[in-house]
């Protein structure tokens, strides 16, 4: 995917294009945060246009949320369509906003970092929740079988990784993770301090 992602006027064009599943994916993102509860702080990584956050506030409408983007146009656009949250340009490599937090979710984002900066952010999302709490990733994955892999990567901005280094990168963050669910090169993980 390349920087045009970064672009809120096509965004969801792209989407469609590059990520066939992708409405899937966010159903499965946002399903997989619904048994948990209450909720009253969700912190989101990688906001973009707000479509994750729509879906999750759907299953938790008296949650605040605090999302995190690099983009401010984007966020912009994700202020328009969620006007009662605390939206802030961030990188995902920064500090994350104070906890504690109920929730954590993040789509289409971390598979921006290599190996090493999603371990590091998976023990940083971990002591901003609160014990019980859950983190839900959905993303692009490297998948077992190559012919799986349908969505475009360029290897130096999309570094995506295997769910089962991203499964152990999430157990030594002090995560019980599982895979929610899984459709070629996506995955929607679920990790419950």
């Amino acid at each position: 995917m390349a920087q045009v992602h970064f672009d809120p006027d096509r965004y969801l064009e792209l989407m469609a294009e590059e990520v066939p599943d992708y409405e899937r994916l966010q159903e499965e993102a946002a399903a997989a945060t619904a048994e948990l509860a209450p909720v009253r702080r969700i912190l989101e990584l990688g906001t973009g246009t707000g479509e994750t956050a729509r879906r999750v506030l759907a299953y938790h409408p008296d949650a605040a949320l605090v999302g995190i983007d690099a983009s401010e146009a984007m966020l912009a656009r994700a202020c328009s369509a969620l006007p009662h949250t605390d939206l802030r340009v961030a990188r995902l490599e920064d500090p994350l906003p104070a906890g504690p937090f109920d929730l954590a979710v993040s789509a289409l984002a971390v598979h921006h970092l290599p190996g090493p900066s999603k371990a590091a952010l998976f023990g940083r999302i971990a002591d901003a929740l609160r014990p019980g709490g859950r983190f839900v990733l959905a993303d692009v994955v490297v998948p077992d079988d190559p012919v799986d892999e349908i969505t475009p990567i360029d290897g130096i901005y999309d570094v995506p990784s295997r769910v089962d280094e991203q499964l152990g990168w999430l157990a030594a963050a002090g995560f019980t993770p599982a895979v929610a669910w899984t459709q070629r090169d996506l995955a929607v993980l679920v990790a419950d301090r």
